[in-house]
């Protein structure tokens, strides 16, 4: 099982075949497996050795994932972007002490995010929640073990705790998982269950050990094929974990319990086999090398990142893993001295484990590996006309000046207005909102998502040279457009968007600006009707209308990009009609303003020429993600924009 499991996972990851669950059947076998010697200890001595528990858990897990977690590091720091590796080992770091999962949590991480924000790190979080179990379970076992015997004479007590930790745990992951499901996918609370399940069926194995052959043959097939089928089933869609995580989790406890009874025909017959027991012993490593291997193999072959290249991460990280486990688990393992004086194996552990956060913390304060100059970028000029667009589209080399901005580019991003995070339902007229010259005698109102917020800077040097008062009205993911938004986060409807857009309609109906300037990203929910609602609320203003065409789309990091690419940045510009996506959906909505009467900004030009939309124009990087473009290309684009707002104004 261990080695379906692993399968599942790489398979998955890879793109080799869409199928989820993997990780979750390896919790349970990790309860069952953890469980099953701690209740036979606890049977046979009335207590627990946690020097004997936590020296077997280090000589198994820690001297691989300091090996990985070191090696990843090297890897990131000759092939990665010099402008991610403090994040990365940040990560490592957080790995190396066992909260990776908290502290993906705290930075909202999208586990699906297939947009190169992934870290090499990021499957270290399933291992994490595995060892504060393994911390915290022997301890807790051996009191309610105690407890149990004292009022029960027996494990009923033991039995309740479990399925009260089962039950309130699935409850927290699946209420959890429509409102913040980066809290509910990597949270140590909302997965124990998982492991608990385990658990629970090791205390009862010895029922289930007794159980009819026949039936539990059958359970064992039919938990086997669970696991599979619901394995499927569940998509990048499925909000997870939700209940979603449930088919795979009572599919393994099944297997596991109908092999409790030792049938001979049940699923045994299939997964006992040479070739599963060979991955099954491999896969902590193959666990460990195959994630930093796919989220860094880009980088090393330096070209795009075919079906190919996944499988080759497949079939290296397994080779890894084997090479691993016969040279580094084994030895640690098997190790003498380490069984014989299990003091020696904690102590050994917690050097290793001490060793590897300490590597981390020092290279965090390491100089980047980046070309840098002492050129102000402050000064750097960006578009001036049409033909600086044009000539950036054959420069191949980063200047100086464009070098000693690289560091900062991540930050170079709009410093006025005001932008409501996700979970905002409602807009709120506060100070941070009106930019330009607030007391001007007449109001231009700014709206839209992101891709709004991100003009705001040169909106307010605009209004404040034009004495404009200028309001931004903006909120992350959401189109000030009447569409049905799905949250990219939590794989839902965005309803926080819905009733957000509904009381910035009514405060705009307050403010009656002078002029009403729309801009979003541009995005596959668009519609015809959702479009036309909008702008009929827009209309109603009685303000002139405004529609800015969306920027072009970068389609990767482009600071990333040009830190790694800095005597050749081609790669790093991108082809119009890759850039210009969705180009139904943009024509569609400036038809719609077309018809209510809207002056159109088209704003491919100042971004795009010869077919080609460059990623440094001037001396100004475009953009400081793979989205957004820069506050100071931004600002430079005054001379492209005041004009036709000037006349609008008028």
């Amino acid at each position: 099982m261990r080695a379906v499991a692993i399968m599942m996972v790489v398979a998955m990851h890879c793109g080799i075949l869409d199928i989820h669950g993997g990780v979750d059947v390896s919790f349970v076998l990790s309860g069952f497996l953890i469980g099953g010697q701690l209740f036979a200890e606890i049977e046979k001595t009335g207590k627990v050795s946690l020097t004997k528990f936590w020296a077997r858990r280090f000589r198994r897990l820690a001297p691989p994932m300091a090996i990985v977690i070191v090696l990843t590091a090297v890897v990131s720091w000759t092939y990665a972007s010099p402008l991610k590796f403090r994040d990365y080992v940040a990560d490592g770091l957080s790995s190396s002490l066992s909260f990776m999962n908290w502290r993906l949590v705290e930075t909202g991480t999208d586990y699906f995010a297939n947009d190169g924000s992934q870290s090499p790190y990021q499957h270290f979080w399933s291992l994490s929640i595995e060892e504060q179990f393994y911390v915290a379970a022997p301890i807790l076992l051996v009191v309610m073990v105690w407890i149990s015997r004292k009022i029960f004479r027996n494990r009923a007590l033991v039995a309740l705790f479990l399925m009260a930790v089962i039950g309130g745990s699935f409850y927290l992951g699946w209420s959890q998982t429509p409102e913040n499901q980066p809290l509910a996918y990597f949270s140590t609370h909302t997965r124990i269950w998982e492991i608990t399940c385990g658990v629970l069926l090791a205390l009862a194995a010895p029922l289930a050990s007794r159980m009819n052959r026949g039936v539990a043959a059958a359970i064992s097939w039919l938990g086997l094929a669970t696991v599979l089928v619901t394995a499927m089933l569940i998509t990048d869609e499925t909000p997870l974990p939700g209940y979603a995580v449930a088919g795979p989790v009572i599919g393994t406890v099944m297997v596991i319990a109908g092999g409790c009874a030792n049938p001979g025909f049940g699923a045994e017959r299939l997964l006992d086999n040479p070739v599963l027991d060979f991955i099954g012993n491999a896969s902590y490593g193959w666990y460990l090398f195959h994630w930093p291997l796919l989220v860094l193999w880009p980088s090393m072959i330096d070209r795009e990142f075919a079906f190919q290249d996944r499988l080759r991460v497949a079939v290296l990280s397994f080779l890894l893993a084997v090479l691993l486990h016969y040279a580094v688990e084994r030895r640690f393992k098997k190790n003498v001295q380490w069984v014989a004086r299990p003091w020696k194996g904690v102590f050994t552990g917690g050097f290793i484990t001490g060793s590897t956060a300490g590597a981390m913390a020092l290279a965090a304060i390491v100089p980047l590996n980046l070309a840098t100059s002492n050129s102000s970028s402050t000064l750097a000029v960006g578009f001036t006309d049409p033909t600086s667009v044009k000539n950036a589209v054959y420069r191949t080399e980063l200047s100086a000046t464009v070098q000693g901005a690289l560091e900062k580019a991540p930050e170079n991003s709009s410093r006025h207005g005001c932008i409501d995070d996700f979970e905002v339902k409602k807009f709120v007229m506060r100070d941070a909102c009106v930019i330009g010259d607030p007391g001007g005698e007449k109001t231009l109102v700014l709206m839209g998502d992101s891709h709004a917020w991100q003009w705001n800077d040169v909106y307010h040097e605009i209004g404040r040279e034009l004495g404009v008062r200028v309001v931004t009205m903006a909120k992350g993911g959401c189109s000030p457009q009447v569409y049905h938004i799905v949250y990219p986060d939590m794989n839902r409807g965005y309803t926080e968007c819905d009733s957000w857009r509904e009381s910035a309609f009514a405060e705009l109906k307050k403010i009656k600006p002078d002029v009403l300037v729309i801009t979003d990203r541009a995005r596959r929910e668009a519609e015809r009707k959702g479009a036309e609602t909008a702008f009929e609320v827009f209309k109603e203003t009685g303000a002139r209308l405004v529609y800015m065409t969306d920027t072009p789309q970068p389609g990767q990091n482009v600071p990333d990009c040009l830190a790694t690419h800095i005597d050749n940045i081609t790669p790093c510009n991108r082809k119009q009609w890759q850039a210009l996506e969705y180009t139904e959906f943009r024509a569609m909505e400036r038809e719609v303003a077309e018809k209510y009467g809207a002056e159109i900004i088209d704003t491919t030009p100042a971004f795009c020429a010869e077919d080609v939309c460059p990623a440094v124009i001037g001396d100004q990087i475009v953009y400081f993600d793979n989205s957004h473009i820069t506050s100071s290309y931004a600002k430079s684009l005054k001379p492209f924009l005041k004009p036709a707002l000037e006349e609008v104004l008028s």
